[in-house]
């Protein structure tokens, strides 16, 4: 049986200032933005090695967005950060009209995403950003699995001209991707092939769907699990490839079940490949207070109900 290991854990969020470290001493180009989060953000080495490149807005977030938009014009490419719900959320207006109208290049970069937010709560548990920010035109929408794929996804959106929204979070994950990896942006991974179901996973979501598949095994079910890091645009070539082999689907996120990953997915098989679809996502609902995994526990987006899951979508082929 294949079998998933990771060596070590570490924050999705410290990937992402590793990357903006890396890339900074590439780019001279490249600016930081931080809404008085720099510690939370992992921004610091930049800062302190740039100073002359990295911007403090203060709990001004619509002002450090429109300041971004700005810097563009120049050539600069601004990569601004703070928590997703106040990168989204809060300034949901400023995105739309000075960014993703007008299409210019700078990087949302979003931590403190999803349940694993933890202890502080509904009000900064954003669940609705991927949805927000997939239905924006012009907007790359990027939700990485670990360290070493948020670092290497951070390094790649320099190069790519256009507005991203770029998602990763505060706890400590396995980190099971390869070091110095090459990211393609709208392109799957494939990390397990298998016959009998897709899972297509995303984010934090994604160690823990490799889990479930082993878990999978042991019961006789060949499970192929993909890797969506890549919200929008969206793999298509890889989910159809995959769903045709497999003619099942299981989603998981963290995210809501309305506009996430498995909305996009359903939306697109609906209309090319109908095929039985199964959601591990937060239905409908606002998070809470509470250590992340009981959280992920109480609101059934953990490797049990990937399996349940699995289980259930087979039967409904």
């Amino acid at each position: 049986m294949q079998k998933f290991n990771s060596t070590e854990n570490k924050d999705t969020r410290s990937g992402f200032g590793a990357g903006l470290l890396e890339i900074g001493k590439e780019n001279k180009n490249v600016v930081a933005l931080c809404a008085d989060l720099i510690g939370s953000l992992k921004m610091d080495a930049f800062k302190n090695e740039f100073p002359e490149r990295f911007f403090q807005a203060g709990i001004a977030e619509a002002n450090m967005t429109g300041v971004a938009a700005g810097l563009t014009i120049g050539g600069k490419i601004p990569f601004i950060g703070t928590f997703a719900n106040f990168a989204t959320g809060r300034v949901y207006d400023q995105i739309r009209q000075s960014i993703a109208y007008s299409n210019k290049n700078v990087k949302i970069c979003a931590s403190h995403a999803g349940l694993t937010l933890g202890e502080d709560g509904a009000t900064h548990q954003i669940l609705e950003d991927i949805g927000l920010m997939k239905m924006l035109p012009n907007m790359v929408v990027i939700n990485t699995a670990d360290y070493n794929q948020t670092k290497a996804a951070t390094i790649a959106i320099a190069e790519y001209n256009g507005p991203v929204y770029i998602r990763f979070g505060r706890p400590k994950v396995p980190n099971f991707t390869k070091e110095n990896q090459k990211f393609e942006i709208g392109k799957a991974v494939l990390f397990k092939k298998g016959k009998d179901l897709t899972i297509f996973a995303t984010g934090h979501l994604v160690w823990k769907a490799l889990k479930a598949s082993e878990i999978l095994e042991d019961k006789g079910i060949s499970a192929e699990v993909i890797n969506i890091h890549t919200i929008k645009p969206l793999d298509k070539n890889t989910v159809i490839e995959s769903v045709r082999k497999t003619k099942a689907v299981v989603t998981a996120e963290e995210h809501l079940r309305n506009g996430g990953l498995g909305d996009s997915i359903a939306q697109f098989l609906s209309r090319n490949l109908p095929t039985p679809i199964e959601m591990v996502a937060v239905d409908d609902s606002f998070g809470e207070s509470g250590k992340s995994e009981d959280l992920l526990k109480k609101y059934n987006i953990d490797i049990p109900n990937i399996v349940a899951a699995s289980e259930t979508v087979i039967m409904r082929k």
